[in-house]
C-alpha cells in the first residue's frame, strides 16, 4: 500500500503532520499511520481531532513537552545507574509540564468529552518535582540539597579564602618575582606566577609551567597544608553529591510507573493535538462517516496546493451510481480531481479533518489507484505494461468495499485496443460493485458511461473564449473533445477541420465561422439524434436491468453497438442471459443488451409483416425454407450457425 499512498501523496500529508509533533516517537507513529477499518475507530479519532482543535481555539496551544531525551535517561533506571543533574532537571521539567497540562485539560472540559479525559490519567508528582528543584540548581547539586553538603562547601570556601590571603600577601611583598599580580589556579591548586629567574626564591611545589617556559606556577609551602585540607573536603563533597544524586535517582525510580503513564499520555496528546494543528493550518473540517457506500465532497481542496489558486471540487458518488468517468481537455485538472478524491478519503479514514466545506466518506477496505505513467527502465516496463500490471493487481484486490481510482484508462497502446480494454475494465469494476472513478480521453467511453446503468459522466470545464481549462469538475456531463475546436480557433483552415472530422468520426464536419464557433461536439455526436429517444432508451435499459428477459429490442431494430459505435440489425430477441442477436456487416453476434442503444425501430424501417429472412438468411436457405413450407424434401439442408460464434 506504500506505493498507493505515495501516488496519492498521502505520505506528504503525513510529513506535514509530523511538523506539528514534538516527540520523535510520535513522528514515527505518524509516518506509520494508515486508514482505520472500523467505523467506530474512525469516528473516535475524528472526534479527538475535533475536540483538540476546539480546545486550542478556546485556550491556546497546550503546554506539551518532548519526551525524547527523557526516555533515554529513564532507560538507565533499574540497572544501578545514577542520573546526572542535567537528567534530573529534565525529569523535573517534564513533571512541571505534566502538571500544567493537567490543569489545561481540566479547564477544557466544557469543550471536550474525550481529549480532556486524558487529564485524569496524568499523575501530579509534586514530591518528586519539588525535591529535584530544591536539590538541583543550574544543572548542579545545590548547597541546600543537604546540611552536610552545605557545611563541607562552607569549609572549602573558608580554606580557599585563607589561601588567597596568604598568596596575596606574597604577591604584594615581592612584586619583582612575579609575572602577573594575581593568583592562578592550576590543576585544582592555588599558585603564584613566578618568573623563571626567581623560581628558587619561592619555596613550594611547581604545579605547572607556561608554554614559553618563562613562568613557573608554584604552590608555596606555606599554603600546602590548607590545600590538602581543601582536597580532603572536596572528596567529602563529591561523596555527598553522589549520595544525593543516588537518592534522587531512587526517588525517580520509585515513581517510574507513574512517570511512564504520564509519558504515554503526553505522547497520545502530542499526536492528537498535532492533528488539530494541521486541521487549523489547512482550514479543514470534520467529515461525516457513513456505512452507506458513498462519497460526497463539497468545495474540496487538495491539501498540498495553494488554496488561493484552487478551484474547489464538488463530487458525489454512491446510491445507484457506482462509477464516474471523467473526461475533458489535457491540463484540465482531471488527475488533480482524482487525487483529491482519493487523498481526502484516506485522510478522513485516518482520523484527519479534510480541507472542504462539507464532506462525507464511506469506510473502504482498500483505496486502490493507478496514477502516473509508472514507466521503469530498471524493470523494463513500458507505460502500458506498468498500467496493466497495476490494474491487474487492483482487479484482484477490489471488492464491493473498495474505492478504485484509474488515471488515463486504456492509454499507452493502440487506441482501439486501449478503448476495448477500458470497456472491459469498467464492466469488471461494475461487476465487483465497488466505487470507482476513471479518467479517460476515449470518446467511446463517454457514450458507454452515458447508457450503462450505474455509470455517469463527469467533465472538467473548459473556457471556449480563452481556450483555457477551468479546473472545475462538472458531474453528469461528458467532457467535450476540444481538439478540433481549439485548432479552428487557432487558425487551422476549415477544410482541414472538416477533413479531420471525417477521418475521426466518419462524417463531414458541419460548417462554422469564426463568429459562430459552436462546440465541435456537434461533430462528435454521431448517433445522438433525439433527446427524447435517448431518455426512452435509458428507461428501457433500466427496465431490462431489472428483468433481462424483458428485452426491449425487437427483430429488425437498428441499433448502435457500444463502445465501437457499429450499426447493426437485431435478428433475435434477448435470451435468458440478456444477450441480443445482432447482425453487423452480415456477421451475427450475441451482445449484452447493456451495450446496445436503439437507433431506428423496426416499424420505421420495414413494412408490417416484413419477411426478415431476406436480410438474415442466405439465398440457399430462403429457397429451402420456401420449398419446405410446401412439402418435405429429405435432400434439403438449412445450415444454422452456432449463436455463440462471433
Amino acid at each position: 500500500m506504500k506505493r498507493i499512498y505515495q501516488a496519492l501523496e498521502f505520505d506528504k500529508v503525513l510529513n506535514m503532520l509530523t511538523e506539528h509533533a514534538l516527540s520523535d516517537r510520535v513522528r514515527d507513529k505518524i509516518r506509520k499511520l494508515e486508514p482505520f477499518l472500523s467505523e467506530a475507530e474512525v469516528i473516535r479519532h475524528l472526534h479527538e481531532t475535533t475536540e483538540a482543535r476546539s480546545i486550542i481555539e478556546h485556550y491556546g496551544d497546550p503546554p506539551l513537552s518532548s519526551v525524547d531525551d527523557l526516555n533515554k535517561s529513564l532507560s538507565l533506571l533499574g540497572k544501578g545507574g545514577m542520573l546526572t543533574p542535567e537528567e534530573l532537571v529534565k525529569v523535573a521539567n517534564f513533571l512541571t509540564a505534566c502538571r500544567r497540562l493537567k490543569n489545561y485539560l481540566m479547564k477544557a472540559q466544557p469543550h471536550s468529552s474525550i481529549v480532556a479525559q486524558y487529564g485524569y490519567s496524568i499523575n501530579e508528582l509534586s514530591t518528586v518535582e519539588d525535591e529535584i528543584n530544591r536539590s538541583i540548581r543550574g544543572n548542579k547539586v545545590d548547597d541546600r540539597a543537604s546540611p552536610l553538603l552545605a557545611g563541607i562547601r562552607r569549609k572549602i570556601a573558608i580554606s580557599g579564602e585563607q589561601i588567597k590571603a596568604k598568596l596575596n600577601s606574597l604577591l604584594r611583598g615581592n612584586k619583582n618575582w612575579f609575572s602577573e599580580s594575581f593568583i592562578f589556579t592550576r590543576n585544582g591548586h592555588y599558585t603564584l606566577p613566578v618568573k623563571r629567574e626567581y623560581k628558587n626564591q619561592v619555596k613550594g611545589t611547581v604545579i605547572d609551567i607556561s608554554q614559553s617556559g618563562s613562568t613557573y606556577f608554584i604552590e608555596p609551602s606555606s599554603v600546602s597544608k590548607l590545600q590538602k585540607e581543601i582536597a580532603l573536603l572536596e572528596i567529602e563533597e563529591e561523596n555527598e553529591v553522589r549520595r544525593i544524586l543516588y537518592a534522587l535517582t531512587a526517588l525517580v525510580e520509585e515513581h517510574l510507573a507513574y512517570i511512564n503513564i504520564n509519558i504515554e499520555a503526553m505522547e497520545s496528546l502530542d499526536f492528537i493535538f498535532a492533528k488539530a494543528k494541521l486541521s487549523i493550518a489547512m482550514n479543514a473540517t470534520l467529515p461525516g462517516i457513513t456505512t452507506e457506500r458513498k462519497i460526497e465532497i463539497i468545495s474540496g481542496r487538495h491539501p498540498l496546493l495553494n488554496s488561493e489558486n484552487i478551484v474547489p471540487l464538488n463530487f458525489r458518488i454512491g446510491g445507484n451510481t457506482r462509477g464516474v468517468v471523467i473526461t475533458g481537455p489535457n491540463t484540465g485538472g482531471k488527475t488533480v480531481a482524482l487525487k483529491t478524491i482519493g487523498l481526502l478519503s484516506l485522510m478522513a479514514q485516518s482520523g484527519l479533518h479534510v480541507p472542504a466545506a462539507e464532506a462525507c466518506f464511506t469506510i473502504n477496505n482498500y483505496v486502490l489507484c493507478d496514477i502516473g505513467d509508472g514507466q521503469s527502465i530498471t524493470e523494463n516496463l513500458s507505460t502500458f505494461s506498468s498500467h496493466m500490471t497495476n490494474i491487474i493487481e487492483i482487479l484482484e484486490l477490489a471488492t464491493d468495499q473498495s474505492l478504485v481510482l484509474l488515471d488515463e484508462l486504456g492509454s499507452g497502446t493502440d487506441p482501439k485496443e486501449g478503448m476495448g480494454l477500458a470497456v472491459a475494465i469498467l464492466e469488471e469494476l461494475m461487476s465487483k460493485n465497488c466505487l470507482f472513478v476513471a479518467v479517460t480521453h476515449y470518446p467511446e467511453l463517454k457514450d458507454f458511461a452515458d447508457v450503462y446503468p450505474g455509470l455517469i459522466n463527469a467533465r472538467m470545464a473548459f473556457d471556449r473564449q480563452s481556450l483555457r481549462p477551468l479546473y472545475k469538475l462538472e458531474m453528469g456531463q461528458a467532457g467535450e473533445s476540444c481538439a478540433l475546436y481549439i485548432a479552428r480557433r487557432l487558425g487551422l483552415p476549415l477544410r482541414m477541420i472538416e477533413r479531420a472530422a471525417a477521418a475521426a468520426y466518419g462524417k463531414k464536419a458541419p460548417g462554422f465561422t469564426d463568429t459562430e464557433m459552436r462546440s465541435i461536439k456537434k461533430i462528435n455526436d454521431t448517433g445522438r439524434n433525439k433527446p427524447v429517444q435517448k431518455r426512452i432508451i435509458k428507461q428501457e435499459i433500466k427496465g431490462t436491468q431489472r428483468n433481462p428477459k424483458a428485452a426491449v429490442f425487437n427483430i429488425g431494430d437498428s441499433v448502435i453497438v457500444y463502445p465501437q459505435k457499429n450499426i447493426g440489425i437485431v435478428y433475435r430477441q434477448a435470451n435468458e442471459k440478456g444477450e441480443v442477436g445482432v447482425q453487423i456487416k452480415k456477421e451475427k453476434h450475441l451482445i449484452n443488451y447493456k451495450r446496445l442503444k436503439l437507433y431506428i425501430p423496426a416499424d420505421r424501417l420495414y413494412p408490417e409483416n416484413y419477411d426478415f429472412s431476406i436480410i438474415f438468411d442466405t439465398v440457399h436457405d430462403r429457397k429451402a425454407r420456401k420449398i419446405m413450407s410446401r412439402k418435405h424434401d429429405p435432400n434439403l439442408v438449412i445450415e444454422i450457425k452456432n449463436e455463440n460464434e462471433k
